[in-house]
């Protein structure tokens, strides 16, 4: 059962979890937690009158000033009252914890609902809501030095950006309760996903989907003049030619397994075969720590945000990640990488400019493996004197690592701009045959109507896509998923 699911069963059971968080905190905080079946106001008075005798004991709490003006025979009644006031001094406190505890209970059991009910009446970031964002991690079960470690690292990084409003925010704010709570793959947020890919794969779907809407308007049946026009449509979206003709071959069988050549059934039939070209084989995910990704790709593409939004998101899983600067040819590369680096909240590991890369990735690996690092990403150059020399030193460093640590690298991960269409497509077959590619992240998605490159770089080449790009914050870099895009791009 996932963690979620276990909070979602918590929070429907008898057993208030949430009003279980309150009491704990009024008991931190020296609040007198009331009994639940406590008797009305007005039945109060019998309980004070029973202890009325020992009028001293209550003198502490009854308020000073008011003391000296109640006659002496109400003196056991004034007491009476003055208690439950001083009592009830953190009544503001207790408003909004009980108020939060029925909110969220009453809300649907999402990530988005709970954080609305948190930040309502919260204008930015202080106090106010660093208390909020406790109580929630509280309410759902989550270690308090979790929600201790999250609240500094976030604060930390609002710091860093500038950020004041909650407006500002808020949308990261989500994002890292979601990788936090391990909640990312829930359905609330695969919605929010969902919505923020078909915004960004907007251009692309325009340029693609209206024409096959158009062509299957003018045709009745699947025939030669359809599927030549359909080719025409895939290579405007910079499919490619042996690309589009691949697709093309695969959708005509499918049609004719089907029984059809109806243009009704041409999306579903489209729709099927991105997923399959799209669907990841399994592979083992564990490695001897720590892991290591090589980042890959020519200069330009957005390889150093990338491998800064890949830090944010290993942190905020709670793991400890190391950034080394390979790329000591590239002007000012070291001071920008640096820079992520902090924004991040990762370790950063570089030499001066000109030292000699593969000497930073075996120092960088001896650092990490004696830090008891998680994660080590390791940044390569983009380009050298030719192309020659660039495989040639990728291939020095990553033989370098796996001398210092074996099996690694684990994962060389080749960044291609999604903008830079069929250039893309030479890259990945360039990087594949010198060094050898086990995944791609796409960049820039959000800017290009020319997104049928991430079809053609998946069908051509065998490599799964495991994130793409589709902005420019941290929470803008988000897993693939193929069969989301496929709908989003036909729908």
């Amino acid at each position: 059962m996932g963690f979620f699911t276990k909070l979602k069963k918590a929070w429907a059971s008898p057993e208030d979890v949430a009003q279980q968080a309150l009491d704990e905190y009024k008991k931190e905080q020296g609040i007198e937690i009331e009994a639940k079946d406590e008797p009305a106001p007005e039945s109060a008075a019998p309980v004070v009158e029973a202890v009325a005798p020992a009028a001293p004991l209550s003198t502490p709490v009854a308020t000073p000033v008011s003391t000296p003006d109640i006659a002496p025979d109400v003196a056991p009644e004034a007491p009476a009252v003055a208690p439950q006031k001083s009592d009830a001094a953190p009544t503001p406190t207790e408003d909004w914890q009980a108020g939060l505890t029925l909110a969220l209970r009453q809300a649907e059991p999402k990530l988005s609902e709970w954080l609305n009910i948190i930040v309502e009446g919260v204008e930015g970031k202080g106090p106010a809501l660093w208390e909020r964002l406790a109580f929630l991690f509280k309410a759902l079960g989550a270690p308090e030095d979790e929600a201790q470690k999250f609240i500094a690292s976030f604060e930390s990084w609002l710091d860093n950006m500038g950020y004041e409003a909650v407006v500002e925010f808020k949308s990261e704010l989500q994002y890292r309760l979601a990788l936090a709570l391990e909640l990312e793959d829930e359905e609330d947020e695969r919605d929010r996903l969902f919505l923020k890919l078909s915004e960004g794969i907007s251009k692309t779907r325009e340029q693609i989907t209206k024409r096959i809407d158009g062509l299957l308007s003018s045709h009745s049946s699947l025939n030669d003049d359809f599927w030549e026009e359909f080719e025409e449509i895939l290579i405007m979206a910079d499919v490619g030619m042996e690309a589009a003709t691949q697709l093309m071959d695969n959708l005509k069988d499918r049609a004719r397994k089907a029984g059809t050549d109806d243009p009704n059934d041409f999306k579903d039939i489209l729709r099927d075969e991105l997923e399959e070209i799209f669907n990841v084989p399994p592979r083992i995910q564990a490695v001897n720590p720590p892991e290591v990704l090589m980042m890959i790709g020519v200069n330009g593409v957005g390889k150093t945000t990338t491998i800064g939004k890949l830090a944010a998101r290993a942190q905020m899983q709670g793991r400890k990640v190391l950034i080394a600067a390979g790329d000591t040819f590239r002007a000012a590369a070291i001071e920008q990488l640096e820079v992520w680096a902090k924004r991040s909240g990762a370790d950063f590991f570089a030499k001066a400019e000109g030292t000699d890369p593969a000497a930073v990735a075996f120092e960088a690996m001896d650092k990490a493996i004696s830090g008891g690092y998680d994660l080590l990403l390791l940044d390569t150059a983009g380009r050298l004197q030719t192309k020659t020399n660039l495989m040639e030193e990728l291939t020095k460093i990553k033989r370098v690592v796996g001398k210092k640590h074996e099996g690694a690298p684990h994962r060389c991960v080749l960044v291609i701009d999604a903008t830079t269409g069929q250039n893309a497509l030479s890259q990945t077959k360039l990087f594949n045959e010198a060094v050898g590619v086990d995944e791609i992240i796409l960049t820039k998605l959000d800017g290009t109507a020319k997104g049928g490159v991430v079809v053609a770089v998946t069908l051509q080449n065998k490599l799964p896509i495991t994130f793409v790009g589709l902005g420019e914050k941290i929470e803008d870099l988000r897993p693939f998923n193929g069969k989301d895009f496929a709908k989003a791009l036909l729908t």
